[in-house]
């Protein structure tokens, strides 16, 4: 029969499994446990890390077994993270932070800016300006590696918020203390129908002949979302048409509205194309609804590598100049 162990026999192995974490514990395994919490879904992990669901399943089963315990709460395509998993998480975020920083301590004294900068981007971004913006920064600073991921605005701000990126293009309605913003667009939202609505190209449509249409709409068209304003137009003019279709993407709204959803509130200056060939009908105010701001936003509290300091001091230069036009 073994002895007890005693408390200094467990305080060695205790001491012991850490120093094993320190020693052996795969960034890669944490970098993926990274993207599972902060997407909320192993399939879109697995779509931003452009691996296979099996491969980031996999990867979080070893991380859950290094640290022996568990991550996250199993019970469908969307989970909760325990306890530990949020702390796990929190930690995670740390670590990307610190490791984004390491070129920055080790870049040599150099004329010739290296890096990468990693932006967050809502989708259809029809700027002249963060175009010219993005080319004459290439031609000055070759090496610099971008990175650019789709998503919505409320994913953007809550990544800039825990630091997982440098700069975000997107909706802010409601400015965040830690986030500094910068006017890149304004866009008119006004509504349009397809070819397949009853509505498409009549002259003889007015507002009060909307009240009761069907809408397809964004997913931050609601009360307290990025894009709120177009909900509180529809209820201060007493709409009361069922919502019967929406989505995060300019597209896939704009492909519904094309099929004969309902009725939809889009940017009117991503759909030129659309109306000369025939596919989309503007309807009234034909003035518009609202006008909605696209702003560069960064985290202020974040430090910056060479390349991403040069990147966002670049940009808003670039924004000032054009705003005195």
């Amino acid at each position: 029969m073994n002895p007890p162990t005693s408390r200094s026999d467990a305080l060695v192995n205790k001491w012991e499994g850490r120093r094993f974490l320190n020693d052996r514990l795969d960034w890669n395994l944490l970098r993926t446990y990274l993207a599972i919490g902060q997407e909320g879904s192993i399939s879109r992990a697995a779509a931003r890390l452009h691996v296979t669901q099996s491969a980031v399943s996999q990867a979080l089963r070893r991380l859950e077994e290094q640290l022996g315990c568990a991550l996250i709460l199993r019970g469908g395509p969307r989970f909760d993270l325990t306890a530990a998993g949020e702390e796990v998480l929190r930690i995670a975020i740390d670590i990307y932070g610190d490791v984004s920083r390491i070129s920055a301590a080790v870049e040599k004294e150099s004329d010739e800016v290296v890096g990468k900068v990693r932006i967050l981007s809502v989708s259809r971004v029809q700027s002249r300006v963060y175009d010219d913006f993005l080319g004459d920064f290439h031609e000055a600073h070759p090496r610099v590696e971008l990175e650019i991921d789709v998503m919505r605005s409320a994913d953007i701000i809550s990544s800039l918020l825990q630091k997982t990126a440098t700069a975000g293009v997107g909706l802010c309605r409601i400015p965040q203390p830690k986030l500094e913003q910068r006017l890149l667009l304004n866009q008119r939202y006004a509504f349009f129908c397809g070819v397949r609505h009853r509505l498409f190209g009549r002259t003889d449509v007015s507002l009060e002949s909307l009240r009761g249409e069907n809408f397809v709409s964004f997913v931050s068209d609601q009360l307290g979302g990025n894009l709120s304003p177009l909900a509180m137009f529809r209820d201060q003019h007493g709409f009361t048409g069922r919502i019967v279709a929406s989505s995060p993407s300019v597209e896939e709204v704009q492909r519904l509205v094309c099929a004969g959803y309902g009725v939809g509130c889009m940017p009117e200056h991503l759909l030129h194309e659309d109306l000369e060939k025939g596919l989309l009908w503007r309807l009234p105010p034909y003035e518009g609804i609202v006008d909605v701001d696209l702003h560069l936003l960064w985290n202020r509290e974040q430090r910056m590598t060479m390349a991403e300091t040069v990147f966002l001091e670049s940009f808003q230069h670039c924004l000032a100049q054009a705003s005195l036009v």
